[in-house]
């Protein structure tokens, strides 16, 4: 078990400027957090090398992309082997539909999150599946409306 130090105000604010733009200027975001821009770095540094900011990147448009219908799919697999789980995983990793993959607890195996255009997409997506070995079941659920989707969490004085 890791232990995991306390995030002061300053480290908070410094998490939350970098997930509104994680391409803010380091003296721009010295100046947000009201230190000078060496210890700044330095607790940008410290919270990488802990694993707390775990790299930077672009937030594409996933709508625009491949298609703007959410779609929640749950599998069940035949059997839940090491190998086949991991033939899967292998499998739905290549999908460029599916933007998530989580392996469950509870009545299916795996829940993946996929974007596509339309039904007729939809059905691509769900005839490739159903071509994959060991798969027994496939439950689908369309997202009627997105109200949250966060690309960090809530930070606050009951962070870590």
């Amino acid at each position: 078990m890791t232990t995991r130090r306390k995030l002061d105000p300053i480290d908070l604010r410094i998490l939350k400027a970098l997930s509104r733009d994680g391409r803010i200027a380091w003296s721009e975001l010295a100046d947000e957090v009201g230190l000078s821009t060496s210890p700044t770095l330095r607790r940008v540094r410290l919270m990488e090398e802990e694993g707390i900011i775990k790299g930077y990147a672009a937030r594409l448009d996933e709508t625009r992309l491949i298609g703007e219908i959410p779609v929640f799919v749950s599998v069940t697999l035949e059997r839940q082997v090491r190998d086949v789980l991991a033939r899967f995983e292998a499998a739905v990793s290549i999908l460029p539909e599916v933007m998530g993959g989580y392996l469950m607890s509870g009545s299916q195996d795996y829940m993946l999150h996929a974007f596509v255009r339309d039904l007729a997409h939809y059905r691509d997506l769900l005839d490739r599946l159903t071509e994959m070995e060991g798969i027994a079941h496939i439950q689908s659920s369309f997202v009627l409306k997105s109200f949250l989707s966060r690309t960090a969490p809530l930070l606050g004085d009951t962070a870590a």
